[in-house]
């Protein structure tokens, strides 16, 4: 059916041409959205007409209602939709024959004339023109419902946008997310920066990295898993406040909450530790919340979650002794590992670090109000300082909301001899089969070794912010184009060909 539809557009595209009509012309000139008419004329009564404001406007045609010599349509842009009303006598009959014969929904579409509001409330364009400004040759899907079409929507992004109001609405929080988070570290002095993409040595977090080869320098290198040791050498050069926001890259599963291409922005400011980064992260966060929703509580599938300050802080190996009865700074390795065999979870490496971490995962779920999960012990934090009070724990925190880690933060280690003593930790569980453990970065020791300053450092994942911003369950819901599996595309394309055949 789609593709006996798709052969008629394409014959309504050659009867066009035919009649000296450009189906795809150069430029239309817009003069206002449909937010801007609404915001303009929203205020006149059922049945009041505005003749002498004139103003053009250009969309998608949405739908269309037929009423033999008139006809009613919705034109939809990026700010929503609106409608417009054609009529013969106004048009002409050989441009509204054109339009009845040749616009379907799908195409773009420009039209001038006036706003009035129908009889029934409904802010409405009366057409005086309209101009064919793209002949649409696939249909619009009719329903986009479903796992199925959920499925298709992450191939197809571009028809869930036309055809779904709200994935539009969620990617303008997205991004008037990320715009609000940057104005508001630039506002505090902080300097946004870049780093490498390409590296030789992939550091800055516990990932296992994507290779791939550069055929210049005829050497592997790699997709950057975090943007850190790089910003800390900024810090080393004489930058006190500086952020990133932008892409990496970790050669792990997919999930719900797991990508292996991501968005984060990462913050250093020189002279500050974690507990300027925990207020720093409380103040930008809850802001944020407030500033996109008028409120600090919002609701993420059917929980409301309050971002008002101050967040709920909570040490780990306190929180992890209180739910599952495990002391990870005293009890031995053993002792861990049988618990943990006990509940069939068993690391693929029995070090310390691995167990504490596959612990932690029993009890992150039950932290759902926005709280820091602070103190990590030194065994999985390579790159935070040590606790000025405990040697065995780090000055480290994560933030963690309805059971996700939305975050990274430490009092940086900026003594190079202890720094290349965790490297050379990390390098021996690299070599027992820890495909996660950190490389070796001789550069950033002889970077520390330059003289780093005090400082404070936090990572926030841009994608599961948004999910909560957003209500979305996946992270698949708040990327625009995420990474699928192509043997489904493969399958479609295959279809179509044999329905063309």
């Amino acid at each position: 059916m789609a593709q006996e539809i798709r052969n008629q557009k394409l014959q309504k595209i050659g009867e066009i041409r035919e009649i000296k009509v450009n189906p795809y012309p150069y430029r239309f000139e817009k003069t206002h959205s449909s937010g801007q008419i609404r915001e303009k004329f929203g205020y006149l009564n059922p049945a009041e007409v505005l003749e002498n404001e004139k103003l053009s406007t250009a969309g998608r045609v949405m739908t269309i209602r037929l009423h033999g010599k008139s006809c009613f349509f919705t034109l939809k842009d990026f700010d929503g939709r609106i409608q417009a009303y054609i009529r013969q006598d106004a048009v002409g009959e050989k441009m509204y024959e054109f339009f009845k014969r040749y616009i379907d929904t799908g195409d773009i579409v420009g039209i001038r004339g006036f706003p009035f509001k129908s009889k029934t409330g409904e802010l409405t364009i009366f057409v005086e023109e309209f101009q064919l400004l793209c002949k649409a040759v696939r249909p619009l899907p009719e329903k986009w419902h479903g796992l199925k079409d959920k499925e298709l929507a992450y191939r197809q992004r571009y028809v869930d946008m036309i055809a779904n109001d709200s994935t539009i609405e969620r990617f303008k929080i997205r991004y008037k997310a990320m715009a609000f988070i940057r104005k508001f570290l630039v506002d505090r002095g902080f300097v946004e920066v870049e780093t490498p993409i390409l590296n030789f040595i992939p550091g800055g977090g516990s990932a296992r990295p994507f290779v791939t080869r550069l055929e210049a320098l005829d050497c592997d290198v790699y997709l950057r898993i975090a943007p850190e040791l790089h910003l800390k050498r900024y810090i080393v050069g004489g930058f006190e406040k500086v952020f990133e926001m932008g892409k990496n890259f970790r050669n792990e599963g997919i999930s719900y909450k797991h990508s292996p291409e991501f968005t984060s922005i990462e913050i250093y400011q020189a002279y500050a530790d974690y507990n300027d980064m925990m207020e720093l992260t409380e103040q930008m966060i809850s802001s944020l919340v407030h500033y996109l929703f008028g409120t600090y509580k919002i609701t993420y599938q059917g929980v409301e979650i309050d971002f008002t300050p101050p967040w709920r802080r909570i040490r780990m190996h306190e929180f992890i002794k209180e739910k599952l009865g495990v002391d990870i700074l005293e009890d031995s390795d053993e002792k861990l590992y049988s618990f943990l065999k006990e509940r069939g979870v068993e690391p693929e490496l029995k070090t310390r670090g691995k167990m504490i971490e596959k612990l932690w995962d029993l009890v992150e779920d039950q932290i759902v109000q926005p709280t820091f999960l602070m103190d990590h012990p030194v065994d999985i934090s390579p790159l935070a300082k040590k606790h000025r009070l405990d040697p065995r724990l780090t000055e480290r925190f994560e933030p963690i909301v309805c059971g996700m880690e939305l975050g990274n933060a430490f009092s940086e280690l900026n003594d190079p001899q202890e720094q290349l003593e965790r490297f050379l930790a990390q390098a021996k569980l690299l070599e027992a089969g820890d495909k996660e453990a950190h490389r070796m970065d001789l550069d950033f020791v002889r970077a520390l070794e330059y003289g780093m300053p005090p400082t404070g450092g936090l990572g926030i994942g841009i994608d599961r912010l948004v999910m909560l911003l957003t209500d979305s369950p996946s992270i698949r819901d708040v990327i625009a184009f995420p990474l699928v599996s192509q043997r489904f595309d493969e399958a479609l394309d295959e279809e179509e060909r044999s329905a063309e055949s």
